[in-house]
């Protein structure tokens, strides 16, 4: 009974507030004949007469006056909470979540999302860092950032950032009384500052490349850390030479805070890369974020 009230209602409405069956008929498509039926069916069942009908017009009697008053604007609201809903279909909201180191965080993504986010308040997006090679499926990520040679075979590649290169730096200082490496072997006679990997825990073995010769050098010093900042700040303070992206020191480089080495071992490689599986389902709020991020080629 209350499928068929409901929807007797709607026609009653429709009615009421066209006062006429043409006009409310044309109004809602169905053809007049079922708005009267409809009508005459809810009236029937509720025991009262609803409408008051003459020749020249149809118009709501004391108690359909009531029902007008008490039950259509709940209509109006239902409607207008569907409308909400199908816009909200189509609008970004919802948490995205990403896996990126460090670096990758403060130089790409975060430059990237941050004015995208004051247009779409309902967007959410949470950043973990680590220098981990996170499973993204099993850690229930939408995405990760990693350089395009650390992207996993079936996932979907997108590029975030420009070419990039890692310049050995020390504090000028630190070189005083030392001969400065000219070939990356001789960074072994030195003191460096190394990075740990949570990946297995490795220590991150300096990679260089010359010529088509490519080389990876381990090295060894007083200072081990987790993150390249830390790296940075360690080398500024003269403890030894440290490996590390290039925009994190080309400022310091200029201001002679720091000096570079084997610039000529350390060519530039394709940048960071958004990545995420195939099988992904796509939505408004994850698409924002991958076209906020995407690089221009």
């Amino acid at each position: 009974m209350l499928r068929e009230n409901v929807v007797d209602l709607m026609s009653f409405v429709a009615v009421a507030r066209a006062g006429s069956f043409t006009r409310a008929a044309a109004q809602v498509g169905v053809s007049q004949s079922a708005l009267s039926h409809a009508v005459r069916g809810l009236e029937g069942r509720l025991g009262i007469r609803l409408l008051a009908r003459t020749t020249r017009q149809v118009r709501p009697t004391s108690e359909g006056e009531r029902v007008l008053a008490r039950i259509a604007p709940h209509f109006a609201e239902i409607e207008d909470e569907l409308k909400a809903l199908v816009e909200m279909r189509d609008r970004p909201a919802g948490t995205i979540r990403i896996t990126a180191t460090d670096h990758a965080a403060d130089t790409v993504i975060w430059p990237k999302l941050a004015p995208v986010l004051k247009d779409y308040p309902e967007l959410k997006v949470e950043i973990v860092t680590d220098y981990a090679l996170t499973d993204i499926v099993a850690e229930r990520f939408d995405a990760g950032v990693r350089l395009g040679e650390q992207v996993s075979e079936g996932m979907i590649a997108v590029r975030v950032g420009p070419d990039f290169r890692m310049l050995a730096v020390a504090a000028p200082s630190y070189f005083r009384g030392r001969e400065r490496p000219r070939v990356p072997e001789d960074l072994t006679e030195h003191c460096c500052i190394n990075l740990r990997l949570a990946t297995h825990g490795a220590i991150y073995a300096w990679e260089f490349e010359q010529g088509g010769r490519e080389l990876r050098v381990r090295v060894d010093g007083q200072l081990t850390f987790n993150t390249v900042y830390s790296v940075v700040d360690a080398a500024l303070l003269g403890y030894g030479i440290g490996y590390v992206p290039e925009d994190l020191v080309r400022r310091h480089i200029d201001r002679g805070r720091l000096a570079s080495v084997l610039e000529d071992w350390s060519p530039p490689f394709p940048g960071y890369y958004l990545y995420y599986p195939h099988r992904r389902r796509f939505s408004p709020a994850f698409d924002v974020v991958v076209e906020a991020m995407r690089y221009p080629v």
